[in-house]
């Protein structure tokens, strides 16, 4: 009748006990892959092996300092097309729960959160109502709505869930400010229902959630205590691991880490046995391109390397491992896999072929951006220099005849020290080096100095990078600094047939080399040291010889049929004369 209300249910609701999916209980078998870390072209082919391993959702992040590494300003193309990745996501005919932070951690660069936002000096608290700091927010989630809101399941789009804040309740518990943020999200018209995750302690449980949120739970093992645990603070609706930990992410001068497959999937067995959905993290962990790592920080920086594997049912490749399968068999027990979708090919053998660097020359110093001047050491943020590398240079004018001491008071993170253009040596913060020996305490002081990541995790999120003063040499203070940003992309395109007297620590090589077709590759960095690496423009991420991980991943969307092209920029091993393709990836040892 005319003018009648509706009666028709929520497409998707949380009932008493279950999911509700048009009514009827459902239940979520869910995988993250981060749009970010895979590229755009492999999208579809991630999200197809998803569905037929068994899952019916995909969940992703949503990474603010990707979207917006300048205020004001919002990036939605090629691998940060969330939209696009949305839509692949509803083609394969699958739903999706989406987590726009504002703060993510994910092992990511600064958590996820812009560095112009952490650097405010009107931002008092981050993750708190602090008001600056929720304006801020408020412009981001505004910036999201035109993705997200015509693509939740009411408008006829995938998206079931949207996650308020990551795992709070390690970080504080301030429910005000949760509840803003919770109210922040509705008014830009999300109206699927808000989730929030913690680790299933009394504690984190009660700081991270508030009763109108429907709490999940992140854990990888003793799935029946964490189930209770979780069901003490979420009495009524479906229970839920929204991070069933798989498998875990390396950091640089660690091991390679695995978890047994068999044990996995033993866990993830007793968790579908009691009724509980489940997000998978990670079901394709992919890669931090470019410079996009974090850093861990528990009395010691700790840089995450480029590849996130994770140890995951689909490699970095893309490629099926026994998680995989030993998944789907889990699966099959609780749900129909699906029949019409073809499985994932087990890995094939990658070319493998050299390729002369015949271009090669040292890092000039044009390739750096505007020279920025200060009485005292200024650091990358004061320059509102966000992410790479930065030369600080300064005048010496004390005595020539005798060495002397520079002491700094951090470097954040690795410096290469140079006096009158010789390599003098290196500072790293992982060693908590502070001091060097100079040969004399006059000449023109260089430092070269690497930012390996913003902390990601705890307290330290948002700290400065670059030199942290004050800087002396034989206890006397250094003033006069100069400090410019190294332009990478710069460097991807350098002439080195330009011969430029003024160089800086570092070499680049290039070399050219042809394929049949656009094929994903395996860069064997082994033979180098430490720098960067680039195919076509491309940035592939960092390489360390500290491992644990010994290629780099080349997508096959970065490559072309015809002609092609990879630079190197190496800053401890000059003198590579070529650069290797092999079969398949090596991430390194495994813990004995």
């Amino acid at each position: 009748m005319s003018g009648a209300p509706s009666t028709r249910p929520a497409a998707f609701a949380i009932g008493e006990h279950d999911f509700l999916l048009h009514g009827w209980p459902h239940r979520i078998l869910s995988g993250a892959i981060h749009y970010f870390r895979v590229h755009p072209g492999d999208w579809r082919d991630r999200i197809r092996a998803a569905r037929s391993m068994g899952l019916n959702t995909i969940e992703t992040y949503v990474a603010w300092n990707e979207h917006a590494p300048t205020r004001g300003e919002f990036d939605l193309s090629g691998r940060l097309d969330l939209g696009g990745f949305l839509d692949a996501v509803a083609a394969e005919g699958m739903h999706a729960i989406v987590r726009p932070g504002p703060y993510i951690c994910a092992e990511f660069d600064n958590g996820g959160l812009p560095a112009w936002l952490t650097r405010d000096p009107q931002v008092r608290q981050l993750r708190r109502a602090d008001p600056a700091y929720l304006e801020a927010v408020a412009e981001y989630l505004e910036q999201l709505a035109p993705v997200l809101v015509p693509r939740q399941i009411d408008a006829g789009g995938p998206i079931i869930l949207v996650q308020v804040e990551n795992e709070y309740g390690a970080y504080g518990d301030d429910h005000e400010y949760l509840r803003r943020l919770a109210a922040c999200i509705r008014e830009t018209g999300i109206t699927v229902p808000l989730t929030t995750i913690d680790q299933p302690t009394d504690a984190m449980l009660e700081a991270g959630g508030l009763p109108e949120l429907h709490r999940t739970g992140s854990f990888g093992s003793n799935v029946a205590s964490r189930l209770e645990t979780l069901r003490r603070h979420q009495p009524t609706g479906p229970l839920m691991c929204a991070e069933f930990w798989d498998g875990w992410f390396d950091s640089w001068g660690t091991h390679h880490h695995t978890t047994s497959a068999q044990d996995a999937a033993r866990e993830l067995d007793e968790l579908l046995a009691a009724g509980a959905s489940v997000n998978i993290y990670m079901f394709h962990g992919g890669t931090n391109f470019g410079l996009t790592n974090g850093a861990n920080h528990k009395g010691r920086y700790v840089p995450i390397a480029t590849s996130y594997d994770y140890d995951a049912p689909l490699d970095e490749a893309g490629h099926p491992t026994e998680k995989y399968f030993a998944f789907r068999d889990v699966i099959s027990k609780y749900v129909p896999v699906p029949d019409d979708s073809p499985l994932p090919p087990r890995p094939a053998p990658a070319p493998a072929f050299e390729v002369e660097l015949g271009e090669r020359g040292p890092l000039p110093r044009r390739v750096f951006g505007p020279e920025f001047t200060s009485d005292q050491v200024p650091t990358f943020d004061e320059i509102e220099h966000d992410r790479g590398f930065g030369l600080y240079r300064a005048e010496l004018a004390g005595e020539a005849s005798r060495p002397a001491v520079l002491e700094i008071g951090e470097v954040r993170d690795r410096a290469w020290v140079r006096l009158d253009g010789t390599m003098i040596g290196t500072l790293a913060r992982d060693s908590h080096e502070r001091t060097l020996m100079l040969p004399s305490a006059r000449g023109t002081l260089e430092v070269l100095v690497e930012d390996q990541g913003r902390v990601n995790y705890g307290p330290r999120i948002g700290e400065q990078k670059g030199l942290i003063g004050p800087v002396a040499v034989a206890g006397d203070p250094i003033t006069g600094w100069s400090l410019q940003p190294l332009a990478l992309d710069a460097v991807a395109d350098l002439d080195l047939t330009v011969v430029d007297p003024a160089s800086v620590q570092g070499d680049v090589a290039r070399g050219v080399f042809e394929l049949p077709e656009p094929t994903a590759l395996f860069l064997d960095t082994r033979e180098w040291g430490k720098g960067l690496a680039w195919v076509n423009g491309f940035l592939l991420g960092r390489y360390w010889r500290r491992g644990p991980q010994q290629t780099l991943f080349v997508p096959a969307g970065v490559t072309r049929a015809g002609m092609n092209a990879v630079t190197v920029l190496e800053f401890e091993v000059p003198g590579a004369t070529h650069a290797r393709f092999v079969q398949g990836p090596d991430l390194g040892p495994l813990e004995e």
